[in-house]
């Protein structure tokens, strides 16, 4: 019987059918190593048991996981949740200034990050609740290292000493208890933590594999998963829908290494693939990946930025597979609309997900008219309950009949399709990665020759968008060295391309920068 069909109380439930239905097949590969649902299930099972009786750790408590696509992702997320723990996913691209507002809003008391990375956490720990921290190398899983870093576990030696405790039953969690904390900026552009809770996450699911149909056979494809397992795109479609349906996920550890990428996935009769316009458009280009075998492709998701309808043929053209584009948000689980596979109206993002009302409002929440512009705003059971511990930032993006104002600016095509035209913040969104310019703004300011400061986007052929910056100074300044400022503070995606120095920062009559007069 397929997930689709199964009753599950939480996500819990939903993972722990897929290790007994699924146990003898395939379920992540990655670095030449492959493992089964069953080996998946008896890692994480060890973990989890380590979790709960050595690191003390109780249902509720949150833990950051800092992993690029490596098998210790899903090892340590799966564990987690069988401990009744709350994820924060975290970028291992953060720097110290961010992995601690993000450790110290969340209450983090346990994590688990690269040993390369761990001198950056030793910079901030003190400012956080971490007490527990395992570490762990890519290779870890295949070699059996164990990193010896002060202060830390290895990945390892936890899971060795997990096989000798007793798995507390896990707790049974409610529909409406929040398993994930997946962070995200805001119109204010200060980091907040989107609570999603079991009923978000297996919601949305079930929702994408009904709209998914026979794009996606149970225990019979394998999908390709280049984006980050940290962000809630990759996190929900592979970790959870694939994975639920006992489908193989390859794992890429680097996807901007075009060779390793190619080279990593030459071995598999790949059915599918997740990626976002930049992602397609350089693979096409690469003369290796064109000479792969496609005979059995037949799915590829878009998210996470817009596609542009030349990245959409040339992918045809090259791969033979159509692009299903969809749309979705941190704070949604993240799908809220998608293209059916084979049924696509490129240059929409699809219609709603079953059990999804959309609806495109004017600036007083009134709906407007198919056809018009407005604000798209969402209801479903994949709507986040809210901003981790900030009532108030929460009450600000609901509508007074619960509907959740995305921010970005749609139209409701004819065919109930719906067409995203703009947004209504200031995002910028490099490479399907969110950017805030009041963030980059706050560090910039900090360089003791700039002034004031204002950052937009400009077009990139590549990433889609880039990040630009406009200052005023106080003394001379060389773009060489404000950059490099920057990459002190900020991960590489946010450091601002371009440094334009002018006399006067266009502002509004009560002072306020207009960042659009500053567009091109």
């Amino acid at each position: 019987m397929s997930i689709a069909n199964h009753s599950v109380n939480n996500l819990v439930d939903f993972i722990e059918y897929a290790f007994h239905q699924h146990a003898d097949l395939p379920a992540f590969s990655c670095l030449g190593q492959t493992l089964t649902f069953a080996e998946i299930d008896d890692k994480s099972k060890d973990l989890a048991a380590w979790f709960q009786q050595e690191a003390h750790l109780n249902p509720g408590d949150r833990i950051a996981i800092q992993l690029p696509n490596i098998l210790q992702f899903p090892i340590a997320v799966y564990a987690a949740l069988r401990a009744g723990l709350v994820i924060v996913n975290t970028n291992p691209m953060y720097t110290p200034r961010e992995m601690q507002h993000q450790f110290a809003d969340s209450g983090a008391k346990a994590l688990v990050i690269l040993s390369d990375l761990f001198p950056k956490f030793e910079q901030i720990a003190s400012n956080t609740s971490i007490e527990t921290t395992l570490v762990t190398d890519a290779a870890d899983i295949l070699t059996g290292n164990k990193p010896e870093v002060e202060g830390a576990t290895a990945f390892n030696d936890a899971l060795s000493k997990g096989k000798f405790l007793q798995l507390q039953q896990h707790v049974n969690a409610q529909l409406s208890d929040v398993c994930i904390l997946q962070y995200t900026g805001g119109t204010t552009g200060v980091s907040k933590g989107a609570a999603l809770t079991h009923g978000n996450i297996v919601g949305n699911a079930m929702q994408l594999l009904e709209r998914l149909g026979d794009g996606c056979k149970e225990g019979e494809e394998t999908f390709i998963c280049p984006l980050p397992l940290y962000h809630i795109y990759a996190f929900t479609v592979n970790m959870v829908v694939f994975f639920g349906q006992g489908n193989l996920n390859v794992l890429i550890p680097n996807p901007r290494d075009i060779n390793a990428f190619v080279a990593a996935i030459k071995p598999f009769q790949f059915t599918g693939m997740s990626g976002l316009n930049a992602l397609f458009v350089g693979l096409c280009n690469h003369p290796d990946f064109k000479a792969l075998d496609f005979s059995s492709f037949k799915l590829t998701i878009s998210g996470g930025t817009a596609l542009t309808m030349a990245a959409f043929n040339l992918w045809k053209q090259v791969t033979g597979c159509s692009i299903s584009e969809g749309y979705g948000l941190s704070e949604t689980s993240p799908v809220v609309c998608f293209n059916k596979p084979g049924f696509e109206e490129v240059g929409t993002v699809g219609p709603p997900l079953k059990g999804t009302d959309v609806k495109i409002i004017d600036q007083n929440e009134e709906a407007v008219p198919d056809g018009e512009e407005g604000e798209v705003a969402v209801k479903g059971v994949q709507v986040m309950s809210g901003y981790w511990q900030k009532a108030d930032e929460t009450k600000l993006v609901f509508t007074s009949d619960g509907f959740f104002k995305t921010g970005d600016v749609g139209i409701k095509q004819a065919s109930g399709a719906i067409k995203i035209v703009d947004r209504l913040k200031d995002l910028i969104i490099v490479s399907g990665f969110n950017v805030y310019p009041n963030e980059v703004e706050d560090v910039l300011v900090q360089h003791p020759n700039i002034v004031e400061a204002a950052v937009v986007s400009e077009q990139d052929a590549r990433a889609g968008e880039k990040v630009v910056a406009y200052v005023t100074i106080n003394d001379t300044i060389e773009e060489r060295e404000v950059i490099n400022f920057c990459r002190e503070q900020l991960t590489g995606y946010k450091v601002p391309r371009k440094i334009t120095v002018m006399d006067e920062l266009p502002k509004s009559t009560v002072g306020k920068i207009l960042r659009r007069e500053l567009r091109k």
